[in-house]
């Protein structure tokens, strides 16, 4: 009944937390993770012009920083995954020295460790041999015509604490950017581990990117695709959740990716708790993609994904770039309207409240009923009022991934009876299995 004039549509949050000496001013619409070599270099060249006129950020994918990331200026957001491509030594593992070189270029704005994403969580991938070109083989840090291979897990850490050091050793090496990480919620105790293991430490990371079972790719098992992970509003809801009880929310920003379109898509996700969105498909839609689903084959007949040089010239870069940040704008300005008609100013504003879903004939909730709040510690309280942090929160431990015992077992009643192999709850000083 009294809507509000949002004269400014250019929506921004700051990541940084305590730890962070170069914060980032962010644009709550970004370009989500694809890598070159999955793309183009016309399409990455696109975007990251797009991004430069628009003034946000272009999420490089794991397949390292290539030439055509750094060519317009663009804002980057290193993504980094379990390959370390850009920043590997040649057996694979982690290369400090390399890191450092690239982590600090002022184009490098934030640095995101990837541990796994929506369309294929626990997976790993595969850039073909054939796709592997020179100029990929040097963004990458491969060698040329042979398979490049994701690994499914990282070698620079093997538990939660030593996650939560690595992000404190990334973040001291690129000088003080910000550092987090995305993920794709699966078993809930493997995340709630990561929550333990930033109370241990003291640690945390910048911020953290919730990718949901929606994300799309062209390079996973259908299976994976369609069945594995789970969907973002209830992943986001339980990140953010988490971190209000343990009391950290303040000090992380939480971005949120997986089939974001429209500006609704994006007011939804926010008002769960989101201080941003990414979007991988819309922007592929912005630069000429035509869903041929040939990805793989190196025939895409829009010149987004093939390395044919003869393809690529499909899509013109100075035509596309604009239409990049023509859709950041204009969707921008949709979400300020939608602001506008509830009354609000900012998007920092949306609550579940604002948000009705129909979930049967004749019955509508909001959803704050559907996922309602946490308080503030209340987790460090031993309060759960929710069955998920009920049976999967006693289970974690920040010393590693592996529960202390089996859902089932708690699901029913009987944690004191089904530990996991080799790990005894009752030779653990202060852990209670029930």
């Amino acid at each position: 009944m009294v809507p509000t004039h949002v004269a400014d549509s250019d929506f921004r949050t700051t990541v940084g937390g305590p730890d962070c000496t170069q914060p980032v001013d962010l644009s709550v619409f970004n370009i989500s993770a694809m890598s070159f070599g999955a793309l183009s270099a016309n399409a990455v060249m696109a975007l990251n012009k797009g991004a430069a006129i628009g003034h946000f950020a272009h999420d490089t994918g794991e397949g390292g920083v290539s030439r055509y990331h750094l060519e317009h200026g663009g804002d980057l957001i290193w993504n980094i995954g379990s390959g370390y491509f850009g920043c590997r030594n040649p057996d694979g593992s982690f290369s400090e020295e390399r890191f450092t070189d690239m982590a600090r270029r002022d184009n490098i704005r934030m640095i995101e460790l990837k541990l796994s994403q929506g369309a294929k969580p626990g997976h790993g991938g595969i850039l073909p041999a054939p796709k592997v070109t020179p100029e990929i083989a040097a963004a990458r840090g491969v060698p040329v015509g042979q398979d490049c291979v994701s690994p499914s897990s990282h070698s620079a850490f093997g538990t939660p604490i030593e996650m939560m050091h690595f992000i404190a050793r990334l973040r001291e090496l690129s000088g003080g950017k910000p550092v987090g990480f995305k993920l794709c919620i699966g078993h809930p105790w493997e995340w709630f581990a990561i929550a333990k293991a930033m109370l241990a430490t003291g640690i945390t990371p910048d911020f953290i990117v919730v990718d949901g079972a929606e994300g799309g790719t062209g390079a996973a098992p259908i299976e994976f695709v369609d069945h594995v992970g789970t969907p973002l509003r209830e992943g986001l809801r339980l990140v953010h959740n988490t971190l209000v009880g343990i009391g950290l929310r303040e000090r992380v920003r939480l971005g949120a990716s997986g089939k974001v379109i429209s500006a609704f898509d994006m007011a939804r996700l926010m008002a769960l708790g989101a201080d941003w969105c990414n979007s991988a498909r819309a922007y592929m839609f912005a630069i000429g993609c035509i869903q041929a689903q040939t990805c793989h084959t190196g025939r895409c007949p829009t010149g987004v994904t093939t390395q044919d040089p003869r393809r690529q010239q499909a899509l013109v870069v100075a035509d596309k770039s604009v239409r990049v940040a023509n859709y950041h704008a204009n969707t921008l300005k949709a979400l300020a309207e939608l602001l506008g008609a509830a009354g609000l100013s900012h998007p920092n504003q949306l609550r579940p409240h604002h948000i009705a879903r129909r979930i049967a004939n004749g019955e509508v909730r909001v959803l704050s009923a559907l996922f309602p709040d946490l308080e503030k510690g209340e987790l460090l309280e031993g309060r759960f009022r929710n069955t998920i942090f009920r049976t999967a929160w006693p289970m974690a431990q920040a010393e590693s991934f592996e529960p202390l015992y089996s859902l089932s077992a708690a699901l029913s009643g009987h944690a004191d009876t089904a530990v996991a192999p080799d790990r005894d709850p009752a030779a653990q000083p202060g852990v209670d299995p029930a």
